[in-house]
């Protein structure tokens, strides 16, 4: 089978037009955007690390006109605050059933599941990574939820998976010089 190189490694050619038909990208949170782990303060207050490479990322890609979204089943103010930032349009959080954000969003959006790479690292993602067009794992991710992915990130959470999966996103698209000129 056909191969293509990218900055991460050869990836089949079929892979990458499964990326080519990506117009929404929703991606959970903690372990995802997140290295998974909460810091609590001494007075209750909980803190979390984004990586700027993947705000870059989810900046690029929205310049390049595609929908992002997240989905995760915490319900959080830095998460709103740090999306907000990022020009995330579609936050969902506290989902205990992460399918009826996706089917709200697929249904305002006008897509089919075809159109949707799905980015998540525990058991409760598992089911939307099966039933989107693109199921996505990160590199730490669960094992069964990497066995049930279409493609497992070279990056863990936190550090860089989903620039990676933004990057794939753009370069399947022939857009990824759109990534120029974004500021955080």
């Amino acid at each position: 089978m056909d191969t293509i190189n990218t900055w991460y490694g050869d990836i089949k050619s079929e892979l990458l037009r499964r990326f080519s038909k990506v117009e929404l990208l929703i991606l959970d949170v903690d372990g995802v955007f997140s290295d998974g782990r909460i810091y609590l303060g001494d007075n209750g207050e909980e803190l979390k690390a984004f990586h700027t490479r993947d705000g870059f990322g989810l900046k690029a890609l929205a310049n390049a006109g595609f929908e992002v979204a997240v989905i995760t089943g915490r319900q959080s103010n830095i998460v709103q605050h740090r999306m907000q930032h990022l020009k995330v349009k579609h936050i969902f959080q506290g989902q205990s059933d992460k399918t009826v954000a996706y089917q709200q969003l697929l249904t305002k959006l006008n897509l089919e599941d075809s159109q949707v790479a799905y980015v998540g690292d525990d058991i409760p993602d598992l089911e939307l990574i099966k039933q989107c067009g693109l199921g996505i794992a990160v590199h730490d991710a669960h094992p069964a939820v990497q066995q049930g992915a279409d493609y497992v990130t070279g990056k863990p959470g936190g550090f860089g998976a989903v620039r990676e999966v933004c990057d794939l996103i753009l370069l399947a698209h022939g857009r990824l010089h759109q990534a120029e000129g974004i500021s955080l």
